[in-house]
């Protein structure tokens, strides 16, 4: 069966593509001498701080207005800079001043690639007959392959991570998901704890592109309308960051809004299904990395879809302090689509999970439920698996990304291709 792919990588993704401005990145506990470097090296001053409002939830027509803004948590900030300030404060920085890096705002954009409705039609058919049409010993047979499928009460990757058998529920534990939003309506969500925000100048958290909505319905949601459970962490705090537009893209500075605005807010696990196609990593995303894990807080991130064109993982994945997460299809051979790991410091694949024909939510207007390939699918499996482990131990940060790793199923697979293996429920 063909399949054309409902979100490919656009050709205007590439890292070259910028917005003009730039991020700044402060020695650690430096924000405040560094701003003042700024001030006196490129003359920015009176910059907009994302502590100064509401839940640290900044106002991003402040980076318009204001030629830039200030994330304390995280040690950044987004301006303004013509090509002289920016060599002026490119001369500052380094190990020894408050200012560490400087670099030009980039586009991410989701990672995904979707399934033709004929496939969906035919995999659906598969899983729904597979139990009712198979005999005994077909059923062996697939169980040797250690191939599974969705049934009528769990997905495969469910079952594949053994999240059907955990008793866990997420109680406790706030989740974010930085992404294209989430459809707020969707009844599979009604009662739910959910707190959301809109990074992207212009628009709401109301997703329509529906890449948000299936991820947060893997990692925090719970079963559909026919009691086939989907979700994972079902009874934790989904914390809505909207860092991507409809469209799918997003400003870098609008996915570092969301990453302060989540860690102030104490959520325990980020998970972003967003990135580019870099192959090199850069300390922008390793120091937010770091302090991220300072706060308590693992932020686990799709590898990407570039595997085919033998492709490496990308920013922000491929920094040693995110977790970056790979794609296995339902027999847990890795997805052709899945990226690798590369030769620089950090792009490596540090676990895997499901990432092939998996089930979720995505808008009412789009049908309710649908299956997508991709490893931003795989990701927030992890992230709702972290929830559990958080839960039941109450490690964080760096612990909790050890007890995922360690408890990780290993495979006969490379890890440059895996990691350390398939992620395990507790």
């Amino acid at each position: 069966m063909s399949e054309q792919p409902s979100f490919p990588i656009p050709e205007t993704a590439p890292a070259d593509r910028t917005t003009g401005r730039y991020i700044i990145t402060f020695r650690e506990d430096a924000v405040t001498e560094g701003l003042a470097l700024l001030s006196n090296q490129a003359g920015i001053r009176g910059l907009a701080s994302a502590a100064d409002f509401p839940e640290s939830a900044l106002d991003l027509s402040q980076l318009e207005a204001g030629g830039g803004a200030v994330f304390p948590t995280l040690g950044m900030a987004v301006v303004s800079l013509d090509e002289g300030g920016a060599n002026s404060i490119r001369t500052s920085a380094g190990e020894n001043t408050a200012i560490l890096t400087i670099k030009p705002e980039g586009i991410f954009y989701a990672i995904e690639e979707g399934l033709s409705p004929e496939y969906l039609r035919g995999y659906r058919d598969a899983v729904d007959n597979l139990y009712q049409k198979a005999t005994t010993e077909d059923i062996e047979t697939i169980q040797k392959k250690e191939c599974f499928a969705d049934d009528i009460q769990f997905t495969w990757g469910l079952k594949a991570t053994k999240a059907d058998k955990s008793l866990l529920t997420g109680s406790g534990i706030k989740v974010a998901v930085l992404d294209t939003g989430m459809d707020l309506l969707h009844p599979d969500f009604a009662g739910r704890s959910i707190v959301s925000q809109s990074f992207v100048p212009g628009e709401t958290v109301q997703d329509t592109n529906s890449h948000g909505t299936h991820c947060i319905g893997t990692a925090c949601g719970f079963q559909d309308l026919n009691g086939r459970r989907y979700g994972i962490a079902y009874e934790s705090t989904i914390y809505v960051g909207k860092v991507l537009s409809n469209s799918g893209f997003g400003d870098e500075g609008w996915i570092i809004a969301g990453m302060e605005w989540a860690i102030a807010n104490g959520c325990q696990v980020i998970s972003m299904s967003l990135g580019s196609t870099t192959p090199t990593s850069f300390p922008t995303y390793e120091d937010a990395g770091l302090r991220a894990l300072k706060n308590g807080c693992l932020i686990v991130a799709a590898a990407g879809n570039n595997g085919e064109t033998g492709g490496t993982v990308g920013q922000p994945a491929n920094s040693p302090s995110i977790m970056a997460v790979g794609a296995l299809d339902h027999c847990l051979a890795v997805a052709d689509f899945s990226a690798k790991a590369g030769k620089f410091p950090g792009a490596k694949v540090d676990i895997a999970a499901p990432g092939v024909g998996i089930y979720s939510s995505v808008p009412m207007e789009q049908q309710r439920y649908a299956a997508y390939n991709g490893t931003s699918m795989a990701t927030p499996h992890v992230a709702g698996l972290a929830a559990l482990y958080a839960q039941s131990t109450g490690k964080r940060g760096s612990q909790l990304w050890q007890l995922l790793t360690s408890r990780a199923r290993p495979l006969k697979l490379p890890s440059a291709l895996v990691g350390s293996g398939l992620v395990q429920a507790p």
